[in-house]
């Protein structure tokens, strides 16, 4: 406990998933907390539950695809609590779905806008803000899809994640003399809300679970444990990752 005691942490996607899992954990850790998501109302009840652990959070909705709201978030860190240590950003969608030749322009526009340059505008922000306290850590969160495991029908979702694999190499090596380093999670399929949508028969349900060495899907807590690893001190020389975070379905297709 407590492995992020006077830290400040800044969270995307906060409101469901891995990013509600990560922003509870953190706060259990010490962490005090900026969280952002497009639903505000999740936002709020995710805070009251923070502080009624004896947390401290504090959130803003907002759509990351702006720059505003990716300068607001930071702004937000630095003026409530005066600095940023560690931004996971976790926004993402898995966009228009289904064979390619039919993917229009607008859902493949808009799947790179969310996952891959939503990501880029904020972390172009929070490096900047880092640099003024000398250091700090960012995570993205990639997937597996596209990198160590070809799954058709979501091109634009995979294209989008890999580009993050890129981004989180090309801002390591730019950084990192900075003492700020730059990190990517990739899970395989994890237990949220958006999965059991898009899962919902017993036949779906168990082919995902067999595409996994270990034989079943993640919990959003056991992703949350990852990424506190990775801000953490305990990482402390690790930066330009890509952690497969998959329960093995990168080596297994039976």
């Amino acid at each position: 406990m407590n492995r992020l005691s006077g830290k400040v942490a800044l969270i995307t996607g906060a409101s469901a998933g891995i990013g509600r899992a990560t922003a509870k954990l953190f706060a259990k850790e010490g962490a005090k907390l900026v969280i952002g998501a497009r639903r505000k109302e999740e936002l709020d009840a995710l805070v009251a539950e923070i502080e009624a652990d004896g947390g401290e959070a504090v959130a803003l909705a907002g759509d990351v695809r702006s720059e505003d709201y990716a300068k607001a978030l930071v702004a937000l860190a630095a003026e409530r609590y005066g600095k940023l240590d560690i931004a996971f950003n976790n926004a993402g969608t898995l966009g228009e779905a289904g064979p390619s030749t039919g993917v229009s322009e607008a859902g493949w526009n808009d799947a790179i806008a969310i996952n891959l340059t939503g990501s880029f505008l904020g972390a172009k922000h929070q490096i900047a803000e880092m640099l003024k306290q000398g250091g700090g850590s960012v995570i993205f969160t990639s997937t597996f899809v596209g990198y160590s495991f070809a799954f058709p029908g979501v091109a634009a979702y995979a294209a989008s994640k890999a580009g993050l694999i890129g981004l989180t190499q090309a801002l390591a090596a730019e950084y990192g003399a900075q003492n700020i380093r730059v990190n990517a999670i990739l899970p395989g399929a994890v237990d949220t809300d958006m999965y059991r949508e898009m899962n919902n028969t017993a036949e779906s349900q168990a082919f995902i679970t067999n595409l996994h060495a270990l034989k079943r899907v993640a919990t959003a807590e056991e992703l949350a444990r990852s990424v506190l690893y990775l801000a953490s001190d305990d990482a402390a020389f690790v930066t330009g990752t890509a952690s497969l975070v998959d329960g093995g379905a990168s080596i297994t297709r039976t």
